[in-house]
């Protein structure tokens, strides 16, 4: 007869396990974390990270000095060299300044113009000089030759082909391919230019450039009754005044 199932005593919890099978663990309650305990650095490891931090700062401090000194450097430098540029313009523009004053006088001592006049019977030619000027004249034409003046600023300077003088004046008796083939070599050359124009009324020829083997400046020929007047500046820097003086020029024909 068999026994029932309910007469069968329950095994209690704490029977020995069995041998062989392993006991169930223990389950966490809740959320509970395991107690892990933190890696502690030794006292070496601690003095050489302290170490490297304080090197790492030291460099990033001097880089930063370094960085410093070099864009003040810099900045002294910008500010010396600008500094330098806008003293020399200024000076530069004083200096304008007094040239341009000093030419405007130089211009001013000249004028009144003064008068010049050659021989009668030579078409009794008038030009206006500047003041400041002098006269020199080397052959009034009394002896029916040729008639030369030069004129130059303060005193005239000894007389020579090679001498530059601010005007010089020739009346001779020639004609005008005569004296127009003076300048036929360096025309060729082309180291003087010609140019048509007008003197006092009449038909002129000018030449500009190197009129002369030593002397750079400008030249005009024209005819005055059965004479040749030649009127010559042997520098450009009378080439104004030059200029000036050929629009007084007159004469009898």
């Amino acid at each position: 007869m068999e026994t029932p199932a309910s007469s069968i005593p329950p095994v209690p919890p704490s029977a020995t396990p069995t041998p062989g099978v392993a006991a169930p663990s223990a389950p966490i309650a809740g959320n509970a974390v395991p107690n892990v305990k933190p890696v502690k650095m030794s006292n070496g490891e601690s003095s050489l990270l302290k170490i490297v931090i304080i090197i790492l700062l030291s460099l990033l401090l001097i880089g930063a000095l370094l960085l410093s000194f070099y864009l003040y450097t810099e900045y002294r430098a910008a500010s010396t060299n600008l500094d330098s540029q806008i003293k020399s313009a200024v000076l530069d523009a004083v200096k304008d300044r007094e040239d341009e004053l000093e030419a405007e006088f130089a211009e001013r001592e000249k004028t009144p113009n003064r008068s010049f006049s050659g021989p009668e019977d030579y078409g009794s030619l008038t030009l206006e000089y500047p003041k400041t000027w002098s006269v020199y004249v080397s052959n009034d034409a009394s002896d029916g030759k040729t008639f030369q003046a030069y004129l130059h600023p303060r005193e005239v300077p000894p007389i020579s082909d090679e001498t530059i003088i601010a005007l010089r004046i020739k009346i001779e008796d020639s004609t005008l391919e005569t004296v127009s083939k003076r300048y036929a070599s360096a025309l060729k050359k082309g180291t003087v230019s010609s140019s048509a124009t007008s003197v006092g009324g009449v038909d002129a020829t000018r030449y500009d450039g190197q009129i002369t083997n030593k002397l750079v400046g400008s030249v005009v020929i024209f005819r005055i009754r059965d004479k040749v007047v030649t009127l010559e500046t042997d520098a450009e820097a009378y080439r104004d005044d030059f200029n000036k003086i050929l629009e007084t020029v007159t004469f009898n024909q």
